[in-house]
């Protein structure tokens, strides 16, 4: 019989904290993407292998995988939970007694097994450092001089604009000529879809009277956490969101700013979100052509273009057309139009009915020589997925419906566009 404080894993005994780590590994297995990794054999023959990820130079998540037996798993598993949630560099002083504090202690004949993990997490905190390094060194390199002229405080914050933005590459807008198109709509069914293709992506909602990409994602009543000097996007699992609506104290508050006000919450949250390393950036921006999308597009240099969601009917294409003329005079390249709400689907009978004239959104994109990027008819399910806060791309995933077919078309042709300058490589492509 044996001890009650004692519990069989392999041919070694362990304190029941280590043999519930043993048996139940905590944060087990490969990180697709990381922000540093290290990978180390031990004297005893045992490999263990640790991935990061770090933002806003605290450990997010933390992952192993080892070769051993019971007493390097439970030590692994003990390393990624002591690392999570610390500063770099305080996951990076996590020593060998951590780790046999935290799991009761082991046999003195493998406490290697806790000394390997500790060095492994602590090889995995140098790769991050010295990637950021590397970056920050890259970064300070391509930072934009001064411009004749321009201000002290314009310089700063282009500096912080390009510090921000230079880690993401791609970043896209989206565009229309006029409001109740559906934009947010495609913005966030754009970013879920691409989410669900294993990118990193960001979604910025800087529609200022219109902020319904809270309400679309079930992320109302979220707050937006500051951190030093930067803001901290809300999470949704892979993907990072913020919003203007965030900012609101309650769904029905109106905005009542004038005009440099909004420019310089715009400009605030551009420059002051921390979004790491993305590989898309989805901008829901406002609609029309007036000060507040022309902020967006002139602050956003190196944005890769604009995708122009219209209607439609010929009051809506008339917005359009402006809206490409508005993307030319800015030297923004037009990605292509989407035809939203083209023709009703009967949830019924699937039948479907032209309620608009078909088709108006691809004429008038052939004729202004700008790509057609699909239709998508209006379903019942886009609206009720929105207002239930779950997009309508999670619920049609393994459906064979036409729009679902048409924002996965839409996605395949976003995947496609090279970027639109030099970028700094996101740390996972290291």
């Amino acid at each position: 019989m044996e001890q009650q404080d004692r519990q069989q894993t392999g041919s070694t005994e362990l304190t029941p904290e280590a043999a519930r780590h043993a048996l139940n590994p905590r944060n087990y297995g490969r990180m697709p993407r990381c922000s540093g990794h290290a990978r180390i054999t031990g004297p005893c023959g045992d490999t263990m292998e640790f991935w990061l990820q770090v933002a806003v130079g605290k450990v997010r998540a933390c992952t192993f995988i080892t070769d051993g037996c019971g007493p390097s798993l439970a030590s692994g598993s003990a390393a990624t939970e002591l690392a999570v949630g610390k500063d770099v560099e305080q996951a990076l002083q996590v020593r060998q007694k951590d780790v046999l504090q935290a799991l009761g202690g082991l046999p003195r004949d493998v406490e290697h097994c806790a000394l390997l993990s500790a060095n492994t997490l602590q090889a995995a905190c140098r790769d991050f450092l010295a990637r950021r390094k590397t970056d920050d060194e890259t970064i300070q390199n391509a930072a934009p001089e001064k411009r004749q002229g321009e201000s002290d405080q314009d310089f700063a914050d282009r500096r912080n604009l390009h510090r921000r933005l230079c880690r993401i590459e791609h970043k896209i807008l989206v565009l229309s000529g006029k409001g109740g198109v559906g934009k947010s709509t495609v913005a966030v069914n754009l970013a879920v879809a691409l989410m669900g293709k294993g990118r990193r992506v960001g979604l910025l909602d800087v529609d200022i009277h219109g902020p319904s990409v809270p309400t679309m994602l079930a992320l109302e009543g979220e707050q937006i956490l500051a951190e030093g000097d930067c803001l901290l996007p809300v999470e949704l699992g892979e993907l990072k969101v913020m919003s203007i609506g965030f900012l609101l104290r309650r769904r029905e508050e109106a905005v009542i700013w004038r005009g440099p006000m909004k420019m310089g919450v715009i400009k605030q949250f551009l420059k002051d979100v921390e979004w790491g390393d993305l590989d898309y950036l989805i901008v829901d921006a406002p609609p029309g052509t007036g000060d507040e999308p022309l902020s967006v597009c002139q602050l956003i240099e190196e944005a890769d273009g604009a995708i122009i969601v219209t209607t439609p009917q010929e009051v809506a294409l008339a917005s359009v057309r402006k809206s490409i003329t508005f993307c030319r005079q800015l030297s923004l390249r037009v990605l292509g139009v989407v035809e939203n709400m083209s023709g009703f689907v009967c949830p019924h009978c699937g039948t479907k009915t032209e309620i608009f004239l078909a088709g108006g959104g691809e004429r008038m994109a052939h004729e202004m020589k700008v790509p057609f990027l699909g239709r998508i008819p209006l379903e019942a399910g886009i609206s009720l997925s929105g207002d239930s806060g779950r997009p309508f791309v999670y619920a049609a995933a393994a459906s064979a419906s036409e729009t679902a077919a048409a924002f996965q078309s839409i996605v395949r042709s976003i995947q496609e566009i090279e970027p639109a300058g030099d970028l700094v490589s996101p740390a996972a492509n290291h």
